[in-house]
């Protein structure tokens, strides 16, 4: 989330406290020509029209949209692709906490095609990161998920994703994969905020949302753009305005309070709060612009702010933890609409084998703080989950709505081998470390080997099981097939034959290697007491 750059000219005049919101008057279009995105917003208004309900969610408009009805909340970005893997839902049930999952933006090589960071195509993320699985579990403990496209790297999917339809389907499938109700558009760099990708873009998001609005799961959006002490630039201004004449219901503008790029007074904190008190200020004028006049309390609960904790990327520039503190409580004092920060992996100290701590790490902050200390600050600002965030229909985690409820349901049912995509959990099996197994409807991976324990008995600290809960089985979820092998690869094997370690051979065309020496032992049979030990393990590739 970097965004380094330096910001000129002073922010825009606030408008004085108007009534109550009003919605704004149409968009004039006589003497333009309608682009092709536009011809295909008119047929997507059309048939929301149809089914009875107007354009902008039940005469719902932008404008009111974040300033009416919003919940404060905290949430902190979560970079999905970042190694080492952070755990956002490893999180106490008592508190949980949201995640900004960041970034989707478009594949490599293929410009509509949604992918986490240009490195994982968004079934691969499930495979290879369980991220699926991580997001259900998140949510039976009581998180909110929200997913961020774009980000200051690779390429967003406005910028080269040129077709309308393909566009708006891409947003579309991730909201759909994820079952979120709201979405962050980090929009950072020039070729993102180009006027014809800021046009591509709001028409895309408006035909989106008009269309989970229509289907009654809206979907709220929050722009993240880069401020300086003055406020949005020239560019990140033009990003608001196209998203407003678009008429998206936007949640509000969450400003990246970090790498100011300028001489700083009163610090990082003084800093931000010159850019947060300028943004709010900027937002009042481009919704009177729009046509919608708004009060001081709600164009400031149309303010977001994320600071980048610790080292920032321009030296010097550091946000500490009192700076934290100082922040929270101004977006208490104004009653901001959230706040994140950069990002939940760097929360931490870098240690003493770290050499640099000027260089900026993604997995610590670069000054002396205790694990998670930003986070506990910055959630002082409001606790508890956002409203806007908490999805209503949960596609990927049917405990979302009811955890005990549906946790009780589901140990009533037997896990089901046919439903399950990894091998039921049996007393008598051993478990070495990295091994996944159902039991009771989720998925547990070993930590150690592991033979009897029982995956989900109660104990007092995380280190007393040797078992991670991982999260949920998902609907469509079903066994991973086995491996196999061309016949011939390995010998067969027989029940008279002795092997002895490292001796491969082919049962059923599935390939095993023995650990030790066996005759006799079935490969891939199961153990029938705690006492034995297959000397069989399966070849995975």
């Amino acid at each position: 989330m970097s965004n380094q750059h330096t910001v000129d000219g002073p922010p825009a005049d606030a408008p004085a406290d108007g009534d109550p919101v009003d919605a704004p008057p149409p968009r004039p279009t006589t003497g333009r020509r309608l682009s092709k995105f536009r011809v295909f917003l008119v047929f997507a208004v059309a048939a929301a029209t149809i089914t009875g309900v107007w354009f902008f969610g039940f005469r719902v408009d932008p404008g009111t949209t974040g300033a009416a009805g919003s919940t404060s909340w905290f949430a902190p970005y979560v970079d999905v692709t970042a190694t080492p893997r952070y755990a956002f839902e490893d999180v106490p049930s008592s508190a949980p906490t949201g995640a900004v999952l960041a970034f989707v933006v478009s594949a490599a090589g293929a410009p509509c095609e949604p992918s986490w960071g240009a490195a994982y195509s968004m079934s691969s993320a499930s495979d290879s990161l369980d991220l699926d699985r991580r997001v259900a579990r998140l949510r039976q403990l009581g998180g909110a998920v929200t997913v961020s496209f774009g980000g200051a790297a690779n390429s967003e999917l406005s910028i080269g994703c040129t077709d309308p339809a393909q566009l708006t389907a891409a947003y579309q499938s991730v909201v759909d994969r994820y079952s979120v109700s709201a979405i962050d558009l980090d929009i950072e760099g020039s070729a993102s905020m180009a006027p014809a990708v800021n046009e591509r873009r709001a028409l895309a998001i408006a035909a989106m949302t008009t269309q989970q609005q229509v289907a009654g799961h809206p979907v709220s959006v929050w722009l993240t753009l880069p401020v300086g002490p003055s406020g949005l630039t020239a560019e990140g201004l033009s990003v608001l305005t196209s998203m407003l004449a678009a008429k998206v219901p936007l949640a509000g503008v969450n400003g990246m309070t970090m790498d100011y790029g300028v001489p700083l007074e009163g610090g990082m904190a003084g800093a931000s709060e010159l850019a947060l008190t300028a943004l709010q200020q900027q937002i009042r004028a481009a919704y009177r612009a729009a046509g919608t006049d708004l009060s001081e309390e709600q164009s400031w609960l149309l303010v977001g702010a994320t600071p980048m904790i610790g080292q920032n990327d321009i030296p010097g520039e550091i946000f500490s933890p009192s700076d934290a503190q100082q922040l929270v409580s101004f977006a208490k004092q104004y009653q901001l609409g959230r706040m994140s920060m950069w990002s939940a992996s760097r929360d931490k100290a870098c240690g003493p084998n770290y050499p640099d701590v000027q260089v900026v790490s993604d997995a610590c902050s670069g000054v002396d703080q205790t694990p998670g200390q930003f986070a506990g600050i910055l959630r002082e600002f409001q606790p508890g989950q956002p409203s806007a965030t908490v999805p209503t229909v949960s596609a990927d985690a049917s405990a979302a709505a009811s955890p005990s409820a549906a946790a009780s349901a589901a140990n009533r049912a037997a896990d089901d081998p046919a439903t399950s995509p990894y091998a039921i959990w049996n007393v008598n099996q051993a478990y070495p470390k990295g091994t996944k197994t159902v039991w009771h409807h989720n998925v547990y991976q070993a930590k150690w080997y592991s033979v009897g324990d029982q995956p989900d008995l109660p104990v007092a600290t995380a280190d007393q099981t040797p078992w991670t809960l991982l999260g949920p089985v998902l609907p469509g979820d079903r066994p991973a097939p086995l491996p196999t092998l061309a016949p011939g690869t390995y010998p067969d094997w027989t029940a008279t034959d002795v092997y002895v370690a490292g001796s491969r051979v082919l049962q059923d065309g599935v390939g095993y290697e023995a650990k030790f020496w066996t005759r006799g032992d079935v490969p891939g049979a199961i153990p029938q007491s705690p006492t034995e030990t297959s000397p069989w393990e399966l070849l995975t590739s």
